[in-house]
């Protein structure tokens, strides 16, 4: 395939402001950018298949460029519902430095900062060289505009569309992008860009974008979603993205592996059949997992999560360290605990049981374990040599309640 029919395929073409475009992306060539303001420290999954997307024209022999918006950020983009809340200049230079070395590591992109030439533009300047160029009609007919004008809208977010698009001026006139491309929600942005540098300068530039990620219920990968998977192994472990994308539903785990790996349309079919002929084997689902946790983090990183997996299936804790403990019980409650006590008094201090009655119970009956082994005596004693690491104890009670318990 032609690298416009693979993003065709991949379902990654939404939106394409000339038809020239299709044969300029499969000659290669471009210097294109694609953006995201630092709002926070670290990208999510939701960034990732446009970054990915990136890669895939780099490859294709385009050259990329990533621009996080230090002053842009400042401003914020205008939300469907309502204003953002702004953040520090401290925090969003925090953010950026972040960002830039995240990007450097995982894709090898160049990485500029809008910041460096919007401050030093003057209001006077601004509405002359860039002002005078949008008509207020047509501004307020872009759709994340028009879908707050009737609880109100500040000058300030108004005005980002103008602050966007003279992004794209600066990095034609300076840089030779001639390409653009972002999310479906930021279609109205893209051809503010195009407009001005047609009006301003007379050039010809393109730009496309991609429909946004979702999950099964039709919400996108995001903070504001409130299920945010980070980049940064340190906020959202290896073995957490292992863990969603090995249970995403079936009806989405093609189209993810399209979306999210660089496996090959005729891989992806065959993954295809077997998870219609297998479901229960997710050959597909594991598949996934394993390609976006390597390019992520790499092959030890994947090792890791899939053997914290295996350890968690088979119930199985005692050669785990603290770390992985933390990591395979993350959203557990963690309580503190004190050891050389009965196991009867111990589930009740644990509140694995809610008396000392129900504690025997469950103990004769053989269904509480200790870090993976059966506990079937109401005379043992929890002691120092039940701790991991000397700091954490995993209590199982029947076949999914886990308890943490911590020195």
């Amino acid at each position: 395939m032609t690298t416009f029919e693979d993003l065709k395929w991949r379902g990654l073409i939404k939106d394409i402001s000339s038809e020239e475009l299709e044969e300029k992306l499969n000659k290669g060539g471009m210097t294109f950018y694609i953006g995201t303001d630092p709002t926070a420290d670290s990208l999510h999954v939701g960034h990732l298949s446009s970054f990915l997307i990136s890669k895939r024209l780099q490859l294709a022999g385009h050259h990329p460029i990533l621009l996080v918006g230090g002053g842009t950020g400042l401003i914020g983009d205008p939300r469907p519902t309502t204003e953002r809340a702004m953040a520090s200049k401290e925090q969003i230079e925090y953010n950026f430095n972040k960002l830039k070395k995240q990007v450097e590591d995982i894709f090898g992109f160049e990485v500029v900062n809008n910041y460096d030439w919007i401050k030093d533009i003057n209001v006077l300047d601004f509405l002359r060289d860039y002002g005078k160029f949008f008509n207020i009609n047509n501004m307020l007919n872009k759709d994340i505009i028009r879908r707050r004008l009737e609880n109100g809208i500040t000058y300030t977010e108004f005005s980002y569309t103008i602050l966007q698009a003279l992004d794209f001026k600066y990095l034609h006139e300076n840089r030779g992008v001639d390409l653009q491309c972002a999310g479906s929600d930021q279609w109205g942005n893209i051809t503010s860009g195009i407009d001005l540098i047609r009006k301003a300068t007379g050039d010809e530039v393109y730009a496309f974008t991609m429909p946004l990620v979702t999950d099964s219920q039709g919400k996108k990968f995001g903070k504001s979603e409130g299920n945010a998977l980070w980049l940064d192994k340190e906020k959202t472990s290896s073995y957490k993205l292992y863990q969603f994308f090995i249970n995403v539903e079936d009806c989405m785990v093609i189209d993810y592996l399209k979306i999210y790996t660089f496996l090959s349309k005729e891989e992806i079919e065959e993954l295809e059949k077997e998870n219609n002929a297998h479901p229960e084997e997710r050959k597909a689902h594991k598949a996934l997992a394993r390609e976006i946790i390597t390019f992520l983090h790499g092959k030890d990183e994947y090792d890791k999560a899939v053997s914290l997996a295996e350890h968690l299936f088979s119930n199985n804790f005692k050669d785990l360290s603290k770390r992985d403990i933390e990591e395979l019980f993350a959203t557990n409650d963690i309580k503190e605990v004190s050891c050389n006590k009965n196991i009867v008094d111990f589930l009740v201090d644990m509140q694995v049981v809610s008396s000392k009655r129900e504690a025997r119970e469950f103990v004769s009956n053989g269904a509480i374990s200790i870090n993976g082994d059966k506990v079937n005596d109401i005379n043992f004693i929890v002691d120092d040599s039940c701790f991991i690491d000397d700091t954490y104890i995993v209590v199982k009670r029947g076949k999914k309640n886990y308890y943490i318990g911590k020195k």
